[in-house]
């Protein structure tokens, strides 16, 4: 899987390209901004744990090492080419399974104006036609109506639901499920979210 990475797309104003070492200060600054409205979504570290990266340099590293391995695919999402959030494709497996999950946040600036569903989209099509997986999943938290709206507009189906599934906020929250296969989306996400969704609110 890692020849498939570094790798940059773009669909109009939003783009999708490697996490570097040089989006500290833009990645620093929009989180600072977006704090309040991060914070009951934002993954944590649960107590005791000593293995997760406790800077934006030891993320990047960390997200690096497993791209090289084939496991990662970390891009930062630019619209008009400035810095607007981060995507991270996680969990790649490949044989007879052929899935991977996807995780993402944006900027507060750019939420309902289209940006990260074409980001998911352009994502999952790279995944599943170039990279050749079979399924894309997305785990979201009950709570987080912006999150939901986007594997809504995108068709992702609901197949689960997790209790207690990842250290969020502090605490462990349980979390609704969401896939997406190949045969599902013929043709491409992307194209069928550009018919069909508002796209045009990037």
């Amino acid at each position: 899987m890692s020849r498939f990475w570094p790798v940059e797309l773009r669909s109009g104003r939003v783009g999708l390209r490697p996490l570097s070492l040089r989006d500290a200060r833009a990645w620093k600054e929009v989180r600072a901004r977006n704090a309040a409205w991060l914070a009951p979504w934002e993954a944590t570290v649960p107590p005791g744990d000593t293995t997760a990266p406790r800077t934006f340099r030891g993320l990047v590293r960390d997200l690096r090492r497993q791209a090289r391995e084939g496991r990662a695919l970390p891009f930062a999402v630019t619209v008009d080419d400035t810095f607007a959030g981060q995507l991270t494709v996680t969990n790649i497996v490949g044989g007879s399974a052929r899935f991977a999950q996807l995780g993402y946040w944006v900027d507060q600036r750019y939420a309902g104006r289209g940006v990260m569903p074409t980001a998911v989209a352009m994502a999952t099509d790279y995944c599943l036609f170039e990279m050749g997986l079979h399924r894309m999943e997305v785990a979201i938290r009950p709570e987080n109506r912006a999150s939901l709206r986007v594997v809504e507009k995108l068709g992702f189906t609901e197949i689960g639901y997790a209790p207690r599934y990842l250290h969020i906020d502090g605490e462990w929250r349980d979390h609704r499920l969401f896939a997406i296969t190949v045969e599902e989306c013929p043709g491409g996400l992307l194209r069928r979210w550009r018919t069909d969704g508002d796209h045009g609110r990037q």
